[in-house]
């Protein structure tokens, strides 16, 4: 009986709403009828196909070949499941159709509806079952829970699509005809100035850091060792010329000091374990591509004097030893965003060595007993190489080879910079070294390395 009252109810309220439209009211039989037989049920599926025949009309952007015209025969109503919940008008008006009550599972001599309501229902049994079986849902959830019905279908059905006044304020201010006017000409061309600046061809920058160790052990340490304190600074300098064209002139400075402190050396409180001046330029012609006609100069020594552990026997000293490597040959460029690449190879190169110093053992530079000055002439080869391996990481390379055909003089440096920030980075140093040159009967050794793993301050320009 509940549910029986509850459809009754669902009815009266869906006949009341329609009746409250702004527009002439009927009377009740009447409404039935008309609400029924109108065109509004017989031909409208829903509120927005009543919105798109009575406000647009048939718009030429969605009549054509991809969107069909709109019918309720041929457009079931599922967006009605998925907008905000509204009370549509057909749920309730379908259950009351004695010949659609199988759809919904009622039996027909449970609800005598043809005699409460004498109405022809005729036309809705050409809607598709699948608009029933949205009905049914719909009218599910209206008897289950109304409370989340949030809108009617006749506010939807009175609402107007545009809004006269907005449109009103789009139209144009300006007359057509004003736009044709002619301008009025003047005798007068005003001044305009023209600023012409050359180009500069020079690119300068560099980066300097400055890296700290530190390693403290007490006196007592039950497994003992030697408190070190250690720092290096590295500055390099670039002043490089290129017209884009065909010449292309790279100049380089770079500084490197390094000092440690060792406890076990008792004549000094520090000693130096890194130290390099270096000066190289290099000028090239254009040849083909990549590839450049170079000459290329370098010269390299050291700041300070350095001196065997616990002895005063000096090792090496400012100029000694001083190198200066003049070449010629083909430099292969190559510039990617993260890749920087130079490969000169040079068939022709000349090697000048001096150690003047008397208290600095020559021979274990390569040259003979009492000698300042050693000329060699060869071949070089020399690559270049800065890899940002990703925006934190980056591994700048040198590679450097010297034959006089007579001996070999290799060395490979690798620093990996790993940034933390804009300042500061940690940075790894490995230099390898082979010189066949030295004196083996002195103890010298062909092989020699050197690496350092550092944290500290770093900036680039």
């Amino acid at each position: 009986m509940k549910k029986e009252i509850t459809l009754l109810v669902l009815l009266f309220f869906t006949l009341s709403l329609s009746a409250n439209e702004k527009r002439e009211q009927p009377s009740l039989n009447k409404l039935r009828q008309d609400t029924i037989q109108s065109p509004f049920l017989k031909k409208y599926s829903d509120s927005l196909t009543v919105l798109y025949h009575r406000h647009l009309g048939i718009l030429d952007s969605i009549n054509n070949d991809s969107v069909p015209e709109r019918y309720i025969k041929l457009d079931p109503k599922y967006y009605r499941l998925f907008v905000p919940l509204t009370f549509y008008y057909s749920p309730v008006v379908d259950v009351f159709n004695p010949k659609e009550w199988k759809s919904f599972g009622i039996k027909e001599n449970e609800y005598p509806v043809k005699e409460l309501f004498p109405i022809d229902m005729s036309p809705f049994n050409e809607t598709r079952k699948v608009n029933h079986i949205v009905n049914k849902a719909l009218l599910t959830v209206y008897l289950s829970h109304p409370e989340l019905v949030v809108n009617f279908e006749y506010n939807i059905d009175r609402q107007s699509i545009y809004n006269e006044t907005e449109t009103d304020n789009l139209r144009p201010r300006t007359s057509v005809v004003s736009l044709f006017k002619p301008e009025p000409m003047t005798t007068h061309a005003k001044k305009v100035h023209v600023t012409i600046q050359k180009p500069n061809f020079w690119y300068t920058g560099g980066n300097g850091s400055l890296q700290f160790t530190q390693n403290y052990i007490s006196n007592n340490w039950y497994q003992g060792g030697e408190s070190t304190n250690s720092a290096l600074m590295n500055l390099q300098l670039n002043a490089n010329y290129n017209d884009q064209q065909k010449i292309q002139f790279d100049n380089a400075f770079e500084a490197k000091m390094g000092f440690n402190t060792v406890s076990s050396d008792t004549v000094r409180q520090y000693r130096i374990n890194t130290d390099l001046l270096r000066l190289s330029s290099k000028l090239g012609i254009k040849a083909a591509s990549n590839w450049y006609y170079t000459i290329s100069g370098e010269f390299n020594t050291q700041f300070f004097h350095n001196y065997k552990s616990n002895t005063s026997q000096l090792v090496s000293a400012f100029l000694n030893p001083a190198n200066l490597i003049l070449s010629i040959g083909m430099d292969y460029k190559l510039n990617r965003k993260n890749l920087t690449l130079s490969v000169f190879i040079s068939p022709g190169a000349y090697n000048l060595r001096y150690v003047g110093n008397k208290s600095i053992d020559e021979t274990q530079f390569g040259l003979k007993e009492g000698r300042s000055f050693l000329n060699d002439v060869g071949s070089k080869f020399q690559s270049n190489l800065k890899w940002t391996i990703i925006p934190s990481v980056v591994w700048e390379s040198r590679l450097y080879y010297f034959t006089s055909y007579k001996k070999v003089e290799t060395e490979w440096e690798n620093t990996f910079n790993f940034v933390l920030n804009r300042y500061l980075s940690t940075k790894l140093f490995f230099h390898g070294r082979f010189d066949d040159g030295v004196n083996r009967k002195a103890g010298a050794s062909y092989f020699q390395f050197k690496e350092l793993l550092s944290f500290g301050i770093n900036y680039a320009w």
